[in-house]
């Protein structure tokens, strides 16, 4: 009788110890450490405005900046681009790096909007969502852009940001056209499949504890991050999807997934080299070939 009693003693004990870990584990995830800004658009010959504007939550103050063309390159109203960073990052977004696609997209004429989201750079809030709440910070973007420069919006994401890009969209009529690089089309289903990338846990028995635990824990409902859902409310409207089948952090599955719902309005490009987010690093040229092509087009 004894050694049964030690038994479902070590059993109770490695219990606690594994709900601890991932508990800890999956605040971490939700609470990032913040990076800092270590580049300027000056050092891409860009004039900058720096801008605040609130989150649609209310609770929230985002910091950014805003980059105009020079006045001989601008174009009467045109296309703003909003860019959305990825998971625990900034608006830099280094993998790209952000800052070089967004000089040459001012170079062609458009305006930019680069931010950082809740909790992420110099931006207010301590909490992550990974596009739970994310899409109101995009939203009140839209808002600061439609009241102080154009209401001709697109918005461009990577990553995290290119899927919160997608849940705004779908939200905004305003909005013309979405371009997405490396982007997740559903949350719930992804961290099944994906956690242990951002986890470093082995897949059992954490995987499944920390996805009981956080929506708890936080808050929050990571079925409601479905961006394949979205892009049938974005339609008919166009979405560029770029990504690497080298991903080895999303799979390009994800982006494949959501270009198939709308083929006839939407489009892909599948680069061959290039890990998460890394098209451009490997092909800017084509890169940016393609975006400003979808922008000419909105």
């Amino acid at each position: 009788m004894l050694w049964l009693i030690s038994i479902f003693i070590l059993v109770v004990l490695i219990g606690f110890i594994l709900v601890g870990i991932s508990t800890y584990v999956g605040w971490q995830l939700t609470h990032p450490k913040r990076k800092v800004l270590d580049d300027s658009p000056e050092h891409y010959g860009l004039e900058q405005q720096d801008v605040k504007f609130a989150s649609l939550t209310g609770d929230v103050e985002l910091d950014g900046w805003v980059l105009k063309p020079p006045a001989g390159a601008r174009a009467d109203n045109p296309t703003t681009v909003i860019m959305s960073h990825g998971y625990a990052g900034t608006r830099l977004e280094k993998g790209v790096p952000a800052l070089a696609l967004a000089e040459a997209i001012v170079g062609a004429g458009y305006p930019v909007l680069m931010f950082d989201f809740r909790n992420s750079g110099r931006s207010g809030g301590n909490l992550t969502t990974v596009g739970y709440l994310e899409k109101q910070d995009v939203r009140g973007a839209i808002a600061w852009v439609q009241k102080h420069i154009s209401d001709k919006i697109c918005l461009l994401g990577f990553s995290m940001g290119g899927t919160t890009s997608l849940l705004a969209a779908a939200e905004e009529a305003s909005v013309r056209g979405v371009i997405t690089d490396s982007a997740f089309s559903q949350l719930s289903p992804y961290l099944q499949d994906n956690l242990p990338v951002w986890s470093k846990l082995p897949r059992f028995p954490f995987t499944p504890l920390i996805l009981a635990i956080l929506p708890k824990l936080i808050g929050i409902n990571p079925r409601h991050v479905d961006a394949l859902a979205a892009v049938d409310q974005i339609y008919p409207r166009p979405i560029l999807f770029i990504h690497s089948q080298s991903d080895d952090a999303i799979p390009w599955s994800n982006s494949e997934a959501m270009w198939l719902r709308h083929p006839d309005a939407f489009e892909i490009w599948l680069t061959e080299q290039g890990n998460h987010v890394g098209s451009y690093q490997k092909q800017p040229e084509a890169y940016t070939e393609r975006v400003l092509a979808f922008l000419s087009k909105l």
